[in-house]
């Protein structure tokens, strides 16, 4: 019976040994020309796609790259921390759409909010998570030269916080400083962060709003529920009778609904705009 255990294990132990030397497929050796088994989804959001999804809108021409920062942050009473991530989901695919050879990297929830020990800014509330603005930077480099790295030649930066600007700004220039062959080039883009214009958009069309000191107002609730309505507590506040910001009623929901279409199509084609011209400027 001893015997019979010996040669069963002796046996087990060369099929293990015969299975651990059998070569593996090589996980970063990638065959590129390996074809896409499935049809491919249609989305502009880079992290809902495949690796091959992604390889062959490339190859379609796709090779601008949008980078945007949001934050996560107080904003009141009724706004989600994720404001300005929820907004960028809608302003973002919108500006991809337009240019039509875009595509959309994960948005970047983690931008500089204040000091965090002893907190300062938003970091004085709860909801809040904020990086500091080495930690920030050295992020948005990494994600810029990851998507320079495959190939991706108009990288594009916006933000939709004032906090997140500056670092922008430093990250595109320092990049484009370096005018490394081949490697594509970065664009701060301004001018998707205007929210002045957004203001006056709304009061030329009647909407002069009345601010209530909360870190809130129609324009962005309005964007916001043109993505997620639970996102601006809309049925929390109807029935606690507060579905009103600024002065300005939010009722009915899908009147909101379309402004914030509308303003999510303005910023867009306000960044549209500045990164076609941006880029030309670069190319002539």
């Amino acid at each position: 019976m001893k015997r019979v255990f010996c040669v069963a294990a002796v046996l087990s132990a060369g099929l293990l040994v015969a299975q651990e030397e059998k070569p593996l497929p090589d996980p970063v050796s990638p065959d590129f020309e390996t074809p896409r088994p499935i049809a491919a989804l249609d989305s502009v959001f880079l992290g809902d796609l495949t690796w091959m999804e992604v390889r062959d809108a490339m190859r379609d021409g796709k090779k601008t790259v949008i980078v945007a920062t949001g934050g996560v942050e107080q904003n009141g009473p009724y706004l989600a921390a994720n404001k300005h991530n929820v907004v960028l989901r809608g302003t973002t695919e919108a500006i991809a759409r337009k240019l039509g050879n875009a595509l959309v990297a994960p948005i970047v929830p983690f931008v500089p909010e204040g000091d965090i020990n002893p907190p300062t800014e938003h970091m004085k509330y709860p909801s809040t998570i904020s990086v500091s603005e080495e930690t920030y930077q050295r992020l948005l480099t990494d994600i810029c030269e990851s998507l320079r790295t495959h190939g991706f030649e108009h990288i594009i930066l916006i933000g939709d916080s004032g906090g997140n600007q500056t670092g922008m700004e430093a990250v595109a220039k320092n990049l484009n400083a370096q005018n490394a062959p081949g490697r594509g080039h970065v664009y701060y883009i301004a001018e998707y962060y205007d929210f002045p214009a957004v203001e006056k958009y709304l009061e030329q069309h009647g909407l002069k709003q009345k601010p209530e000191g909360l870190h809130d107002d129609f324009g962005m609730t309005a964007m916001m529920m043109a993505v997620d309505p639970q996102s601006v507590r809309m049925q929390q506040r109807i029935d606690a009778g507060k579905f009103h910001i600024n002065g300005i009623n939010l009722a009915p929901a899908s009147n909101t609904i379309q402004w914030g279409k509308r303003l999510i199509d303005f910023r867009a084609n306000a960044a549209v705009e500045a990164i076609k011209k941006s880029i030309a400027a670069t190319e002539n």
